[in-house]
């Protein structure tokens, strides 16, 4: 089996919700991005996979009817956050496999404001074993919403098991806010101090508003092929997916009663363990890393999950300034989903995309110099994993 070629990408801009184009729109204009970008017509596309969580049955058929009706499978993925990556994870599969030498993965949300909350209340809901864990653990957590209650709980018993100071997350968002300032497709540009985090409203335990990701609406696509398939049509084949594996829950994601593990730490560490093994390099490799940093504290505790830090390091890692340029890797280069925004369909799409301006070199001003690999971390409560590594072929 041949590596995977990611041929082109398309990400519009993330935008507050209410503010954007209805999803078929969105979904459609990101997947003509990519087209154009990759410079083939969508007749060569053989399978598309959509992705999106709030909406109903075959929107992804709607969005993709707008560039064209062929008459080819199209498969509607919901896999919560990480559902983006996950489309990017079938696609990529069905290229390497053979079925075809051509597909198309993209996602898109239309959200609506405020925090994530349950929407089907007549029947058990999909995390309802992990909220028993936050449940446990705090007094009173029934009435925080679920993101926050599962996340913030999260960082505040990795501050309790080594201490990390509340200023070490804030520092994680204000690195964010200045990576995006360089981003014209982030919805929070201005740049915040640690001291501007901190200030901010209180959440939830120690989480404070500006550690939070905003809800937000977009799109992105990306174009997938054989290298044969780029041969033959002259496409740019120089960045290859050369590692990729999904994850979900284990026992150990309830057994230990922990916060960390609820939020999928486990499953963080056994995807890059794959996906390492599989494109034979380590962590220390990595130029460039576009993380699933939903709130700082998911970003803190997955630094250790991808290897990118030692167990407990986390701390020192990020006051040591090697999370950002100059420093050992450049994390979220993006801004992440803290600035950028988070529609969840979209997100791992966008992911997708930033690291291939990254290692194409055409990022501008935010271009980490001579990145040649990068790797994309998408986390799904419920749960799911999806950690891709990407190579710039010489």
């Amino acid at each position: 089996m041949s590596r995977v070629v990611v041929a082109g990408v398309g990400m519009i801009p993330f935008v507050k919700p209410g503010a954007a184009a209805p999803y078929n729109e969105m979904g459609a204009e990101a997947i003509r991005l990519a087209l154009k970008d990759a410079n083939l017509s969508y007749e060569h596309v053989r399978q598309a996979y959509a992705g999106w969580v709030y909406g109903d049955s075959t929107a992804g058929q709607a969005a993709l009817y707008k560039v064209g009706l062929s008459g080819i499978p199209v498969v509607n993925v919901n896999n919560n956050c990480s559902t983006g990556s996950t489309a990017l994870f079938l696609a990529r599969q069905a290229v390497e496999s053979g079925i075809v030498d051509c597909a198309l993965a993209f996602g898109f949300e239309q959200m609506a404001p405020g925090a994530l909350s349950t929407l089907f209340n007549d029947r058990p809901g999909p995390l309802d074993d992990f909220l028993d864990v936050a449940n446990e653990a705090f007094e009173g957590a029934e009435t925080v919403p679920m993101a926050l209650r599962l996340f913030g709980g999260a960082g505040y018993e990795y501050q309790q098991r080594y201490g990390a100071r509340s200023e070490t997350f804030a520092k994680v968002r204000e690195k964010a806010s200045t990576h995006a300032r360089h981003n014209e497709r982030a919805i929070f540009r201005t740049p915040l101090s640690v001291e501007d985090v901190l200030q901010s409203p209180t959440m939830f335990l120690n989480l404070t508003r500006h550690q939070c990701c905003p809800p937000s609406s977009g799109a992105a696509a990306a174009i997938l092929c054989s290298e044969q398939f780029a041969r033959k049509h002259g496409l740019d084949a120089r960045i290859v997916i050369a590692g990729q594996a999904m994850t979900t829950d284990r026992p150990s994601t309830f057994a230990e009663r922990s916060l960390i593990k609820a939020v999928g730490a486990d499953m963080t560490k056994e995807a890059a363990r794959l996906v390492y093994e599989q494109a034979g390099i380590g962590p220390d490799d990595v130029d460039v890393v576009e993380l699933h940093d939903c709130f700082t504290t998911n970003e803190v505790i997955t630094y250790e999950g991808l290897g990118l830090c030692a167990e407990g390091a986390a701390e020192k890692f990020i006051w040591d300034g090697d999370n950002t340029y100059g420093g050992k890797v450049v994390t979220n280069s993006s801004g992440g989903l803290l600035s950028k925004g988070h529609p969840l369909g979209a997100t791992g799409l966008g992911q997708c995309a930033e690291l291939v301006w990254q290692l194409r070199g055409t990022a501008g001003l935010r271009q980490v110099e001579g990145a040649r690999i990068g790797l994309q971390h998408n986390l799904g409560l419920g749960g799911a994993c999806v950690v891709t590594l990407y190579e710039r072929k010489e």
